[in-house]
């Protein structure tokens, strides 16, 4: 609001944040703000709620981790996750699991090169598909990123070659944790007896 002598007049401010006079800007815009700072506000508050919700839910379950610890003279530690309860008659599962955010080191790029050379001095044909998996697992993506468990997957495949093996050495030595984060899932129990995730994301609902 500004006061200029006696005229007082209300403003708005735009997304540039410009202030305009309210009596300039339209009914539906004005409607469309107050639409949308509504919906967020609700938006908002849900936020904080589920955000109480899981930190309840978490400290309940480590509760009960702790005391059957207790019951076995031990003491519940060490990294908390992977974690999977059930409810007596099997209805309900909660699981709390610890998803690592993994990197690579410049170790990976040597291992590229000693993989890339394998390649070469291997015959063609039975050798191409090898090639192939090569090529998907260090395929970097518009943001610059590679696919971790492509990487790792190589690890899985049964060669014996010696210049081979040092890469995937090369490969697991490069495995650098970046960060972690701790999910803490429900699930219900459907007809089929399979598990269905009880969902807390609207978008999920």
């Amino acid at each position: 609001m500004r006061t200029n002598g006696t005229e007082t007049r209300n403003f708005m401010t735009d997304s540039r944040g410009r202030h305009v006079p309210a009596d300039l800007v339209t009914d539906l815009d004005k409607l469309r703000d107050q639409t949308v700072r509504s919906i967020a506000g609700k938006a908002l508050e849900e936020r904080d709620r589920l955000a109480a919700v899981k930190t309840s839910l978490r400290e309940e379950v480590l509760t009960y981790l702790n005391l059957s610890a207790e019951k076995y003279g031990k003491k519940y530690g060490g990294k908390k996750g992977n974690v999977t309860l059930l409810s007596y008659d099997g209805m309900y599962k909660i699981t709390i699991a610890i998803n690592e955010t993994i990197v690579f080191d410049e170790r990976l790029q040597l291992a590229k090169q000693i993989i890339d050379d394998c390649i070469t001095k291997w015959s063609v044909g039975s050798r191409d598909e090898i090639r192939a998996l090569v090529q998907d697992a260090f395929y970097v993506d518009k943001a610059g990123k590679i696919n971790s468990a492509r990487i790792l997957g190589l690890r899985r495949l049964k060669i014996e070659d010696l210049d081979w093996q040092q890469a995937m050495k090369l490969i697991s030595d490069s495995i650098q944790i970046a960060g972690s984060k701790e999910y803490l899932r429900v699930y219900e129990q459907t007809g089929e007896g399979a598990y269905r995730q009880i969902p807390l994301d609207v978008a999920a609902l």
